[in-house]
């Protein structure tokens, strides 16, 4: 007689919400029942279980798990309670704040979304904070980094696949003169080109340059700029290319050498992993022949390596 695996008992927001209250009373907090419950719910579920806890116990959830949990687990868990929308808006925030300033943090945000993505978080940015995201990038940021930014939020660009290859050959052009050719570096140009063309666009013109030039637009950009400037206009090249890829490599950063970058490790597996995660877990075993999964495994311990090995899923 075969026996059949029982499937897991589906839960109400409801019952998540009364669970979590029982895993806060009572001597220290059950962080294990509250990892297992909030790890596995969608963003439509965190926010009913938000609501409904609000109703039940007339308190904030965010404000007891952040009085509950400490260190990575609370950062992680906290940054998790919101939609990939707000994450980002917070993550941005954050990253230009006097406090807490994290530029290439928000810069990695701003360049790696799509311009549809950057529309939305920038509404949520606005209504939530009380001040435009341009606002905060003039203040915090200087020189071609802060230009590119402001281009860069500001400019609606096409999201299709279809690319023109004149303009490709005629920008590569643009950006050899702008760049090798030239003595110095005009950065204008390449500020108007990375914050103006589509990603399929960019991909075309790193394939064009290297046919009519032979050398590779990265190695271009690192070689004529430098600091948060480059490392946007790397950022914006990756992504236009394998946004999947462009995480794995920022991933593999924090986690090499001695100790971890645990705050960028939060920020991309927390904000991927309800937008191409599976993707990304494919572009670093092919590159790192390690799956992430065990990369983060022995990078991490406790409740806090449990809850993100729990987002990253299935260890394949």
């Amino acid at each position: 007689m075969s026996t059949l695996s029982v499937p897991p008992v589906p839960t109400s927001p409801r019952d998540d919400a009364i669970a979590l209250y029982r895993a806060f009373k009572g001597f220290g907090c059950d962080t294990a029942a509250v990892v297992n419950i909030l790890a596995h719910r969608d963003a439509t579920q965190r926010a009913l279980i938000q609501q409904e806890y609000r109703v039940m116990y007339s308190d904030d959830i965010l404000k007891r798990l952040s009085s509950e949990l400490h260190g990575k687990l609370e950062t992680s868990v906290l940054l998790w309670m919101h939609d990939p929308v707000a994450r980002d808006a917070i993550v941005v925030k954050q990253g230009l704040s006097s406090e807490t300033k994290n530029l290439q943090a928000a810069t990695e945000v701003i360049c790696s979304r799509t311009p549809s993505q950057i529309q939305c978080f920038k509404q949520l940015y606005h209504s939530r904070f009380g001040v435009p995201l341009e606002h905060d990038i003039e203040m915090q940021a200087s020189g071609d980094h802060k230009k590119l930014l402001l281009a860069y939020v500001s400019t609606p660009r096409y999201e299709g696949l279809e690319f023109d290859r004149e303009i490709a050959a005629k920008d590569s052009k643009a950006l050899f003169k702008a760049g090798e050719k030239k003595l110095g570096t005009d950065e204008k140009t390449f500020i108007h080109i990375f914050s103006e063309r589509s990603r399929a666009q960019l991909a075309a013109i790193i394939s064009a340059y290297h046919d009519m030039y032979g050398n590779s637009l990265k190695k271009v950009v690192k070689g004529e700029t430098s600091g948060l400037f480059e490392y946007a206009l790397l950022t914006i090249l990756s992504c236009s290319e394998n946004p999947a890829r462009f995480f794995a490599k920022v991933l593999h950063k924090a986690m090499m050498g001695l100790g971890t970058d645990d705050t960028t490790l939060i920020r991309v597996i927390v904000t991927r992993t309800e937008i191409d995660m599976q993707y990304i877990k494919a572009e670093y075993l092919k590159k790192y022949k390690k799956t992430l999964n065990d990369a983060v495994h022995s990078e991490t311990s406790g409740d806090y390596r449990t809850f993100l090995l729990s987002l990253l899923g299935p260890n394949h």
